[in-house]
């Protein structure tokens, strides 16, 4: 009996050899480890919508913020004697892009009538004379700016006003969403219109009109997701080891309440360009002669008739921003869920 056991323990650690152990090291783990980032960048990655969205917003902000780079003209200078030329790209002769216009069923040259020489503007010229594509280059940089302060004031004060309403809880919390509930009350035009009775129209009356009220969707969502955080069990070990409320907020609530943060975020940045938009386009906004969106959309409209692409051109800009980063939005929200996993 004391043999057999013998036996058999030393056959169960015999030492496998040969073709077995080849066979074995043949099976290693093909996975690498991931990060949450980096399992999420290789879920975006395989969203080709998403990924298109953010090569033509990448070209969209190099084209705005090094302008003067890429514009032909001056963007504000004008030319009367240039005035609404259509548009030109030197060695393409395709309608709408040679230089012609249609009169009485022929094509004539509009730029050897206005006698502009070597002179080309590749997107045409507005009824001043403007250079249009460097009109949209600038008015571009203008929405993508307003739309970033927007997301500074997203992250600086919503993102900081949710955390603390929901973490201390209470009367607090119900303060602070009674306050929320009363500037939701008050439409956004609204509060334009009461900013420019103090400030004239332009950039600042904007700004401040997405200070007040831009950050308020972010605190909300920021909220609900630190009342879901904060009774699981890694905020109460934090807590058994004697952390600091702040610091549990802020080194582990905050990196659990990213994904949320990010996705919010690039649905606040297309509101933020058609609020610009919108405003500009009925007066209240960018004023002359610094252009916007949606002023040229407001200049376009008056000769579409006649000169359609005047507002075709910036139209399709705002759109194509609006729709990238709606898509991208979509996109990171997919990558960054965990209940999206394959």
């Amino acid at each position: 009996m004391a043999d057999n056991a013998k036996q058999t323990s030393a056959d169960d650690f015999t030492p496998i050899a040969g073709a077995d152990r080849a066979k074995l090291d043949d099976e290693k783990i093909a996975t690498p480890s991931l990060t949450f980032l980096q399992d999420s960048w290789r879920r975006l990655r395989k969203n080709k919508a998403a990924m298109i969205a953010l090569v033509i917003l990448i070209i969209l902000f190099i084209l705005a913020f090094f302008s003067f780079l890429f514009e032909t003209h001056n963007p504000n200078a004008t030319n009367p004697n240039f005035a609404n030329l259509p548009p030109k790209i030197p060695g393409i002769d395709i309608n709408g892009f040679n230089g012609t216009i249609d009169q009485s069923g022929q094509r004539v040259n509009a730029y050897a009538q206005a006698h502009a020489g070597n002179h080309f503007y590749i997107l045409g010229t507005d009824y001043l004379g403007r250079d249009l594509f460097s009109r949209i280059l600038y008015g571009t940089r203008i929405s993508l700016e307003i739309a970033l302060i927007a997301s500074f004031f997203d992250l600086a004060f919503g993102v900081v006003y949710g955390i603390t309403s929901g973490w201390i809880g209470g009367r607090v919390d119900t303060l602070m969403q009674r306050i929320i509930e009363i500037m939701l009350s008050i439409p956004n035009l609204v509060v334009m219109v009461l900013l420019i009775l103090v400030l004239k129209p332009g950039m600042t009356a904007i700004i401040l009109s997405i200070a007040i009220t831009s950050w308020i969707n972010m605190a909300r969502l920021v909220r609900a997701q630190t009342l879901e955080l904060k009774n699981q069990e890694f905020i109460l070990a934090a807590r058994t080891l004697g952390e600091s409320s702040w610091k549990i907020a802020f080194k582990h609530l905050l990196p659990n309440l990213s994904s949320v943060i990010l996705i919010n975020l690039m649905f606040t940045i297309p509101t933020a360009i058609f609020f610009e938009a919108f405003l500009s386009y009925i007066g209240i906004g960018i004023s002359a002669p610094q252009a916007s969106l949606g002023t040229l959309i407001n200049d376009g409209q008056k000769n579409f008739q006649f000169l359609p692409y005047q507002m075709w051109y910036p139209a399709i800009v705002l759109s194509v921003l609006m729709i990238a980063f709606n898509i991208l939005g979509d996109g990171l929200r997919d990558a960054l869920d965990p209940k999206s996993r394959e």
